[in-house]
């Protein structure tokens, strides 16, 4: 992953499908993420776009490991729809993307929270 300032790069996604099946999500973990910072300051948000040529939601992030990244997911499964989450290359240099899609037998799908 790349390095930024205190921690690691890591990209947060969310599925074109799952936006539509679920419209007010993306404005949901929007407010969780801004929260989680509030919470804890090794977490930042650096930046949210929407990909026009995926119709993928993103957030660019940093943190301080892979652990600190699957409590997050852990407790954003609290306040979302059912997800499935799997991870794909990132545009960020060495950057994982973690796409919230939703559940079903993707191929690529490493963990489905339940």
């Amino acid at each position: 992953m790349a390095t930024g300032g205190q921690g690691n790069l890591f990209e947060i996604g969310v599925s074109y499908r799952y936006a539509q099946e679920h419209a007010w999500v993306v404005q949901a973990i929007t407010g969780f993420l801004s929260a989680y910072f509030m919470e804890d300051a090794r977490f930042r948000m650096k930046r949210h776009l929407h990909e026009l040529e995926t119709g993928m939601y993103v957030w660019i992030c940093e943190a301080p490991g892979e652990k600190f990244i699957r409590r997050l997911f852990k407790r954003l499964q609290v306040d979302v729809p059912p997800f499935a989450l799997y991870q794909r290359d990132s545009d960020v240099e060495h950057s994982i993307r973690h796409v919230i899609d939703l559940p079903s037998d993707h191929p690529g799908t490493i963990e489905q929270l339940q």
